[in-house]
């Protein structure tokens, strides 16, 4: 529940010089009890409970604090929650976060907002360097934050060189647990990866809560659910030595497998004949060469995609959700567990011919019988030209048997309100084709999310978005600085005819 507003003042507690122009902010007068102030200390040493007041410490799954009415004047906080909503804010989205994010609170004069500034960064800093006995750094790192219907900021541990201690002083109306924007706190595991929420906290009205930054502090503002309503909250950081981390734990590669025999026939079975027309390759070829990507509609027989189709909604599929939360959250289909049909649709994407299909459809080489081409196109140009052999091709035949033959990885996905993953799912760095087979997303909006977005490596600028389309192949090439993500699923989808779709997903490597 939200914490009791006051409508009368006290002249109790600490307050920093008074300004002119308005009311001065003053602190919880709590937290200058010499009391609190031990206990806290002792707690925070033995990463024990303590609660006293209006000061409650937690430190599972790891240190936390929450202060209730942090403002001690009650009008100060309505103006400076007023003033707060007249700056102007930002839409921020990337594959982390969706939410409205204001200019840097550092330097601006408002009464308010400069009064708050002093009371965080003067007052309660200097009370926080003493509980905790950490040596802070003047810098300040301050801003604003609304989150409204839809919005979200995914599991992340906020380490940055630098932070010490992470807060967010909450300014929200009546909140309750059916309106989202809880601050999950994530366990972790032996590698010190988060495993799965283990605390909500809900925020409440003019309430502060700090933690520990650390290589365990795995947190995320969930979804807000609730229409209408603002979670309005500042927050930020204290900075001052990092704790030790230790070294970061990197994911066994998914294994990779060469092709599967099959005989041609699979193809023609599966495969709309229009794909399979050498001069519709030919012609997709050149399309898919001159931008990297390109998407083929209606691309299983409807035969087969009705089959397809019915058999994803059987309730036998035994769906295993794939983590961790900071990398990705989606459920993978265990493919001893599916229907005869997806398993041999499976089989159909990894079988050589296919694999000469594509090879067909993009120039790559993907098949002996394309790499074979390629090589004798380029031996008879090292031939016919008098100026010596051409340096421009991407790799020799030496370089291509150093890295064996061409192979891939897929699964088949599920994909529901609150699925996602993160820029930094991408675990192999290398050149590579990306196949999407979307299967169940008839009427699906991009509103929605669940669009897989490529990005620049450490740009935000965004090179291509591939939304979800019933029957729809999707081929994309990427080099090694091209990285993708799948968008937060939001709320809005559960709402929608359809709640979830599917997607066959595979990547082929030369």
């Amino acid at each position: 529940m939200s914490a009791k507003r006051r409508s009368s003042e006290t002249s109790t507690g600490a307050c920093i010089k008074k300004d002119k122009r308005g009311e001065s902010a003053m602190i919880n007068p709590d937290l200058e009890d010499t009391v609190i102030r031990n206990g806290m200390t002792g707690a925070w040493k033995k990463r024990s409970r303590y609660s006293h007041g209006s000061v409650q410490l937690d430190c599972e799954p790891f240190p936390h604090c929450k202060i209730s009415n942090f403002i001690h004047n009650e009008s100060f906080a309505e103006g400076l929650k007023n003033e707060l909503l007249q700056v102007n804010f930002n839409g921020k989205s990337n594959d982390l976060y969706k939410f409205q994010q204001s200019d840097d609170l550092k330097t601006r004069n408002d009464h308010h907002i400069s009064e708050m500034r002093s009371l965080i960064f003067v007052q309660f800093r200097s009370w926080l360097s003493e509980v905790l006995e950490v040596d802070f750094e003047p810098t300040i790192d301050l801003s604003c934050a609304k989150y409204e219907r839809t919005d979200v900021l995914l599991c992340h541990d906020d380490e940055l060189e630098g932070r010490r201690v992470a807060f967010i002083l909450y300014l929200v109306p009546t909140w309750d647990v059916c309106d989202g924007g809880m601050l999950d706190l994530y366990s972790t595991d032996e590698h010190y990866q988060p495993v799965s929420v283990v605390k909500s906290l809900l925020p409440c009205w003019n309430t502060l809560m700090f933690f520990e930054v650390s290589p365990v502090s795995f947190h995320q503002v969930s979804e807000v659910l609730a229409e209408g309503k603002c979670r309005l909250s500042i927050s930020g950081w204290f900075h001052g030595p990092s704790l030790q981390r230790p070294p970061r734990y990197t994911e066994p590669p998914v294994p990779c497998h060469t092709h599967i025999p099959r005989d041609q026939s699979v193809l023609f079975e599966w495969v709309n004949e229009v794909y399979l027309e050498p001069l519709y390759q030919a012609q997709v070829q050149q399309e898919f060469e001159s931008s990297s990507e390109i998407r083929l509609p209606n691309f299983l027989q409807e035969e087969k995609l009705k089959q397809v189709c019915d058999a994803l909604r059987l309730a036998e599929i035994q769906w295993e959700g794939r983590g961790p939360p900071n990398k990705r959250c989606y459920a993978s289909a265990e493919l001893q567990s599916v229907p005869a049909c997806l398993k041999e649709c499976w089989e159909l994407l990894s079988s050589e011919p296919f694999f000469l299909l594509l090879s067909n459809l993009t120039g790559l080489s993907l098949h002996y019988l394309a790499e074979r081409d390629s090589e004798d196109g380029e031996q008879d140009a090292e031939e016919n030209d008098t100026g010596g052999p051409d340096t421009s091709s991407t790799s020799s035949p030496a370089e291509k048997k150093d890295k064996g033959p061409p192979s891939c990885v897929g699964e088949l996905r599920r994909w529901a309100h609150g699925d996602y993953t993160l820029l930094h799912d991408s675990t192999k760095r290398e050149f590579a084709l990306d196949l999407l087979l979307h299967l169940g997303c008839t009427g699906w909006k991009p509103e929605f999310g669940g669009f897989t977005s490529y990005v620049a490596h450490d740009e935000d600028e965004e090179l291509l978005t591939v939304y979800p389309e019933d029957n729809s192949l999707s081929l994309v090439y990427r080099d090694k600085e091209t990285l993708k993500f799948i968008k937060h699923i939001n709320h809005s989808s559960a709402q929608s005819e359809h709640t979830a779709y599917y997607d066959f997903s595979f990547t082929y490597y030369e």
